[in-house]
């Protein structure tokens, strides 16, 4: 497939552009990055002409038809490209790795967020225990597993592990690392940043980091 098929309309900070690349890379599917560098003020032609509901990125664009929001775009390319499916081909594992696909996607970063737009140490503190409240159970669920879905790295990894390109910001203003607290999730992020597909596709921590602070100023929390 070459990269005039496949498109994304991405921007570099975003955790739902990042799992979106890490399943394209996972895949091996060539593609052409296109990024929205302006979406904390305008928003371009394409983009808008390609989700006018909300506007928002990712987008991937296969033979120019838009395919939107990065859980539906990650299922999206498993079916298309089904060679080295990233969902489980058993009924109850794909219907377990889909519940936590769903938790994921309502939790993780919400919470985060909460983090750090909060003011004052009581707010920060109930944001911080709200986050670690919602991991221990993505930490339970490995249960020494080397994966979510057990020995091979596939969709909830990929769901999660864009997220965790925002975990050291999350970490800074809560005061908190998570592998005190979860050592079984520390790992897995340890061992997946490793994998090829995910270290080309996450963004630099402390760019992230940087970004935050400037997203804290425009906010009025600084």
């Amino acid at each position: 497939m070459g990269k005039d098929d496949v498109k994304l309309l991405s921007m570099w900070a975003s955790p739902f552009c990042m799992r979106v690349k890490v399943a394209l890379a996972e895949k091996d599917i060539a593609y052409e990055e296109i990024l929205e560098n302006n979406l904390l003020g305008g928003k371009t032609e394409l983009l808008l002409k390609s989700n006018p509901v909300h506007q928002q990125v990712p987008v991937l664009l296969h033979d120019n038809k838009p395919i939107l929001e990065s859980t539906n775009i990650i299922t999206y390319i498993d079916e298309v490209w089904s060679s080295k499916p990233l969902l489980p081909t058993c009924a109850y594992e794909k219907a377990r790795a889909r519940f936590w696909a769903d938790y994921i996607d309502r939790k993780v970063h919400s919470a985060g967020r909460a983090i750090w737009t909060a003011k004052g140490e009581d707010e920060v503190e109930a944001a911080k225990a709200a986050f670690l409240d919602i991991l221990k159970f993505l930490d339970g669920t490995l249960a020494g597993k080397d994966y979510f879905a057990g020995d091979n790295f596939g969709f909830v990894d990929i769901l999660l592990v864009g997220l965790t390109s925002w975990f050291p910001a999350y970490e800074k203003y809560g005061s908190f690392k998570v592998e005190d607290h979860y050592p079984k999730l520390a790992a897995w992020i340890t061992r997946v940043h490793a994998r090829e597909s995910v270290s080309e596709s996450l963004a630099n921590p402390e760019k992230i980091l940087n970004f935050v602070v400037m997203l804290r100023q425009m906010f009025g929390v600084e």
